[in-house]
């Protein structure tokens, strides 16, 4: 399934747009963070959720508590969207200007997920997307902390990619006196700060350098 509707065919810059499913997947799986849309009682929201791929279906966690996961989990439509901001495109003219950038859409309802191994299994996935190469080392979750935690999963099956590369398109501004060019954006980890009551003796783990990269 290509992920193509009528909901999700671009319409401007249709050349720029995608609905290849491995390209969709590396957009995702190369994010920690997008922005769910959905509407209840006629205000709409968009949040800020972290996310991880598990197979065809993306999952979020919450609170067992929270309005929004029992709202969302009884099939509110939803639009969850990804974009990552690779650069500015220095062109010789403000209208000609424009950014590099990879971002992705997926749209549909969210489904709880009730079965205890399915959940364990998604807490996993989230805690191995967020946080690579730690889940071994942690402790491990207890029940009460899996029974107070909501997890949500959103089939990946209508969705689009849209992405912009390389340098300006202005030919017609090229003998103009104003330098051109992209201005690439990167976007790094910094140095670990210890926790202010680390048992002394223990270093940062090696994983964070493969983080860092």
């Amino acid at each position: 399934m290509t992920g193509k509707t009528d909901r999700t065919t671009l319409g401007r810059k249709a050349d720029r747009g995608s609905h290849d499913r491995e390209f969709v997947y590396e957009i995702l799986d190369s994010s920690r963070v997008g922005h769910l849309g959905y509407v209840i009682d006629g205000q709409p929201y968009v949040i800020p959720i972290a996310h991880a791929r598990m197979g065809d279906q993306l999952v979020f966690h919450g609170s067992t508590g929270a309005r929004l996961f029992l709202n969302l989990g009884s099939g509110t439509p939803v639009c969850y969207t990804v974009t990552h901001f690779d650069g500015l495109v220095l062109s010789r003219s403000a209208f000609e200007s424009s950014m590099n950038y990879r971002s992705a859409i997926v749209l549909g309802s969210c489904r709880l997920i009730e079965d205890e191994d399915e959940k364990w299994a998604a807490l996993d996935v989230l805690t191995d997307h967020l946080f690579p190469g730690r889940r071994d080392s942690l402790r491990p979750m207890v029940k009460k902390e899996v029974a107070a935690t909501a997890v949500l999963a959103l089939p990946i099956e209508e969705f689009s990619a849209k992405s912009r590369t390389g340098g300006p398109n202005d030919p017609d501004d090229k003998d103009f006196d104003v330098w051109a060019g992209t201005l690439p954006i990167n976007t790094t980890f910094g140095t670990p700060i210890p926790a202010a009551d680390l048992k002394p003796g223990l270093a940062p783990p090696a994983y964070l350098g493969a983080w860092q990269a």
